[in-house]
């Protein structure tokens, strides 16, 4: 779809650096999902392109970067300075269809409403996906995701970066060494503070004019059409329900992480949530993430595993400060993750207190490590092994039941899941969360 607003290509260009110009090898001359030869290179689409999908394009530099495309041209003009035989996109729909046989790969770094939009069409026309955290705006795209991407057998990676550390291997292979004995808990929290991302506050009445080079109906997408203001875009866009998913969404993807592959999280039986939004008014409330909150889900045991009950914490809430830990040392400042057992605790990779992981030393190595985040997805794209955080092994359901927690923060109920059928069975409220109608003209 065009705008008056769009920036055209000879305006683009005339932002950009001269380059000398190379041959794209069409996608169809490589092969299809999964059989491009590892010693090609890869032709790499950017959508959504300022802020954190920037930052994504430069760690794909080494790839062909063909395409960059966002609502907002401002972003994509930017980035043209070092890629500047890149085609310039506002819409990404007509990206996808006229560069079909040119692009192996979408980068999807859009708001969060726009995730599973993007990201179901280019895996339903065989391209490879990489996309940010968290993987969707609700848990009902957050499962179509992971379906999409089996069928296809495309390569998937979500953007949590931490994943492909050292770290959560180090923590998994703790558990399965007995160091802490028989897993109870998980606490995992977050120091976003609303100057960061603003949360608890109302929608604005003044209605200033669309910056130039910005298609505001194609940004709002999917969501509910509001007039443009800057405290939806850029970034602080986070806040609000309709586009964003509060400090869960954003965080609770990288902190949690560790914590489902360790203990092979399934579906959760229950969770309930209390937030700064028990206090305020309904327009408040019901537009916004809320300033601070606490979100519980309970696990049934499984396998070897028994019951786990997992802990959010945010907006400057914390768990309880352990015993163990030394008086000298910072408690929750950050963000971060504890593994509470019946035997000790891990609190971010390392055993608590100092003189027990000392004594304890390092776990045996059982898990292979990763060669990098970003190696891990694009060897996959090549016809590598999954990488970490695929969409049908990990990230889809880690996303999906993050998602459960802000009905529960909406919906101010304990709520109870039933996964394999996608319900609850005690509120038809939370579950029209599930899967919140699209602006007309939008579908997945």
């Amino acid at each position: 779809m065009g705008s008056k607003n769009e920036i055209t290509r000879r305006e683009f260009m005339a932002g950009a650096a001269a380059a000398a110009a190379f041959t794209i090898v069409p996608r169809h001359v490589l092969g299809g999902p999964g059989q491009v030869p590892p010693s090609q290179k890869l032709n790499i689409a950017g959508v959504g392109v300022g802020g954190m999908g920037s930052g994504d394009v430069r760690s794909c530099a080494g790839e062909n970067i063909v395409a960059l495309c966002d609502a907002d041209q401002r972003a994509v003009v930017r980035n043209a300075k070092d890629f500047p035989n890149a085609k310039p996109y506002s819409d990404f729909r007509k990206m996808l269809q006229e560069m079909d046989k040119q692009i192996d790969a979408v980068l999807v770094a859009t708001p969060d409403h726009h995730h599973a939009t993007v990201s179901i069409m280019a895996m339903k026309m065989g391209k490879h996906v990489h996309c940010q955290k968290p993987l969707a705006h609700s848990p009902y795209e957050c499962r179509q995701m992971g379906k999409v991407a089996k069928e296809m057998k495309v390569a998937t990676q979500m953007g949590n970066f931490g994943q492909a550390g050292d770290g959560p291997r180090i923590v998994a292979e703790y558990i399965k060494a007995g160091a802490i004995g028989t897993v109870r808990e998980v606490h995992a929290w977050t120091n976003r503070y609303p100057p960061i991302s603003p949360r608890g506050i109302a929608r604005p009445k003044d209605t200033p004019p669309v910056p130039p080079g910005m298609d505001w109906d194609l940004w709002v997408g999917p969501a509910p059409m509001r007039p443009y203001h800057p405290c939806y875009h850029p970034f602080s866009w986070r806040g609000w329900w309709d586009f964003g998913t509060g400090c869960l969404g954003d965080i609770g993807c990288h902190e949690l992480s560790q914590a489902f592959k360790a203990l092979k999280l399934g579906h959760p039986t229950a969770v309930e949530a209390c937030s700064s939004n028990h206090q305020m008014p309904p327009e408040v409330a019901n537009e916004t993430a809320p300033v601070s909150s606490i979100t519980r889900w309970y696990f049934p045991a499984e396998g070897d595993r028994g019951p786990v009950t997992v802990a959010w914490w945010d907006g400057g809430l914390k768990p309880p400060r352990p015993e163990e830990l030394e008086p000298d040392r910072q408690w929750a400042e950050g963000d971060g993750c504890m593994i509470v057992g019946d035997k000790g605790k891990i609190l971010g990779h390392r055993l608590i207190p100092e003189t027990k992981a000392k004594e304890f030393g390092k776990p045996p190595q059982v898990l292979p490590r990763s060669p990098g985040h970003w190696q891990e997805w694009l060897q996959a794209c090549k016809g590598g092994k999954p990488a970490g955080a695929n969409f049908p092994d990990h990230a889809a359901h880690l996303a999906e039941v993050v998602m459960l927690g802000n009905i529960a923060i909406r919906t101010k109920q304990k709520l109870l899941w039933d996964g394999e059928n996608f319900k609850f069975t005690n509120s038809e409220e939370a579950n029209k969360l599930l899967n919140p109608p699209y602006r007309a003209g939008w579908t997945l």
